[in-house]
């Protein structure tokens, strides 16, 4: 399990991250105190982590038997970011289970070393019909152990 950083320690760098997502931040993403909203880091999670299960793991999350199911999340902000920034997602995988998944990411402002927030996050993979724990695919294990 990783240490999260106190305020005093490293935070989390670019280069700790094996796979980045681009994401380009949206005017409704952005809350009255004019800084994206913290419940938005956990949509660009998301979609940083399906979208590289989509294209390097081949998961298929309209009719494929299995998939992946969020059972526990969390997130730690250091600075803020707002619309208009480009934005990178880095991941990568904290803990490899046969039915599970923890993954570690963080999030940068575009060409800038130093993470904003830094989240993690558990998928269990399941049966689509069933909703029980199976063992992943083999193409998305072999993915995701790229990441670790």
């Amino acid at each position: 399990m990783t240490e999260e950083p106190a305020m005093t320690d490293r935070l989390p760098r670019r280069d700790d991250y094996r796979h980045f997502q681009p994401i380009i931040t949206r005017w409704h993403d952005n809350d009255v105190y004019g800084h994206v909203n913290n419940v938005t880091y956990y949509s660009f999670f998301d979609t940083a982590v399906n979208t590289y299960l989509i294209e390097q793991g081949g998961l298929d999350i309209h009719g494929g038997d299995v998939v992946g199911f969020v059972v526990s999340s969390a997130c730690d902000y250091f600075a803020s970011i707002a619309f208009p920034e480009r934005i990178e997602i880095g991941l990568r995988v904290g803990k490899l289970g046969n039915s599970s998944v923890q993954y570690e990411l963080a999030v940068f402002k575009a060409g800038e070393d130093d993470a904003c927030a830094a989240g993690r996050f558990v998928h269990v993979f399941v049966d689509r019909a069933s909703n029980q724990p199976v063992t992943m695919p083999a193409t998305l294990r072999e993915a995701l152990q790229s990441l670790s």
